[in-house]
This record gives structure tokens, C-alpha cells and sequence, in this order.
């Protein structure tokens, strides 16, 4: 739906139009990952959040958008509510793949920071981002991204947890990380990344990353 967009000239009411139209397909698409009605509803005022004009997407501001009267509700989907996070995955990549699909597309593979000051995030720890161009108290994300003659979106997502995390049983009991989670290097969370694309049967011809991810693990893995 989204492609239509761009294959002729429309009026702003069009255009908004089909974004409305388009955001009540993606709601409709992740409500089964939740329970309780009350629960898909708020999920759908977060995700109307997180595509609001705000420079910063803070709880407070989120709920103020929503109409909420604090952040405990989203701050509740995220923290607390029980539903599948890879379901929601496989659901973003499978609607980037409906609309942006091409056999000459690329996956993209890179990592970023974010800054933290605290001691309690998910793998938070001092090392090195691109985000702040040093090492520094951070969390490391890696991404796979689908880049089209289309367009381009994320379609994976894997968090690094460095060796002083899992190697620290009471420190991952404490974040909610399974006891059966251990150290993987960057490397090998895009390997999975890009596996778990081929096996969704993602159409692209390249892979592209940063030499931080090496050669010789992505070429077998593509064999």
C-alpha cells in the first residue's frame, strides 16, 4: 500500500489518507501478539508515538501524545506485558518484504550505540560506538536493514550482551535474560540475522557490513 504512494502525484488528504490506512493494516497485523484488548490498544498509541514529530521519544512525552495521563501504560507494554518480540519481527520484516521486495536488493548489516549512564540497561557496558566515536558507557545493537531501488527499512534486530554480562548469572536474572543465553560475538548475531532472512525467503543478491563483521563467516554462511 505504501508503494502506491509513489507511483503517482496526490493531494496531501490522499496522502494522509493512505498513511492512516496503512497504520490500521499494521495494527491489525500485530494484534494477536496481545491478550487483552485494552493491552493492543495501548500497544497502538505507543506505535503512534514512535512515528510522532517529537525530537525525543521520552515515556512522558509518549503518553502525552497518547493522551495518557503518565507513561505507566506504555512504559507497562514494554516492561511488564508478556508477548512475543520475534513475532513482531517476523511480522515488520514480512510487511517490508510485501512492499519493498526486489531480487537485486542488498541486507545491510551494521551496529549502533545507545548512551546510557546507568549500570542496569541490557548489556550496557563501556566499549566502543559510533554513535559518540569512543568507548563509553553505552548498549550495542546490530541491525539488519532491506535497502531496495524501493526504499528501506529494518527487518532484524539482535542486542549484544558483552562477556561481563553473561558471564554474570545474577546480573542477567536480574534484566529477565534466559539463564541459557551466552556470549555471541557481533559477527555471529548478523550470521543469524542473515539466516533467519534466507529462511523467510528474503529476496536480496548482496550483503554489506563493516569490516568489523569479517568476510570469509558471511561468504560460507551465503554458500
Amino acid at each position: 500500500m505504501i508503494r502506491m504512494s509513489w507511483t503517482r502525484a496526490a493531494s496531501v488528504e490522499e496522502t494522509l489518507a493512505l498513511w492512516a490506512a496503512s497504520l490500521r493494516e499494521v495494527k491489525q497485523r500485530i494484534r494477536p501478539l496481545f491478550t487483552q484488548e485494552r493491552v493492543a490498544t495501548n500497544a497502538g498509541l505507543f506505535l503512534e508515538g514512535l512515528l510522532g514529530d517529537e525530537q525525543r521519544k521520552t515515556g512522558w512525552m509518549r503518553a502525552e501524545a497518547a493522551g495518557d495521563p503518565g507513561p505507566w501504560r506504555q512504559q507497562a507494554i514494554l516492561g511488564r506485558g508478556d508477548w512475543d518480540a520475534d513475532a513482531l519481527r517476523d511480522i515488520v520484516r514480512d510487511y517490508v518484504i510485501e512492499h519493498l521486495a526486489d531480487d537485486d536488493a542488498v541486507l545491510v548489516i551494521d551496529e549502533t550505540g545507545f548512551l546510557k549512564q546507568g549500570k542496569a540497561s541490557c548489556g550496557v557496558a563501556r566499549q566502543y560506538t559510533g554513535s559518540a566515536g569512543k568507548i563509553t558507557n553505552c548498549q550495542i545493537g546490530v541491525f539488519a536493514t532491506y535497502v531496495s531501488r524501493h526504499g528501506h527499512a529494518f527487518i532484524d534486530r539482535a542486542l549484544y550482551l558483552p562477556k561481563e554480562w553473561t558471564d554474570d548469572p545474577d546480573r542477567l536474572e536480574a534484566a529477565y535474560v534466559p539463564a541459557d543465553v551466552g556470549f555471541v560475538t557481533k559477527p555471529k548475531l548478523a550470521t543469524r540475522m542473515i539466516a533467519r532472512a534466507i529462511a523467510a525467503s528474503v529476496p536480496f543478491k548482496w550483503v554489506a557490513g563493516d569490516t568489523v563483521y569479517g568476510v570469509g563467516d558471511i561468504e560460507q554462511q551465503l554458500r
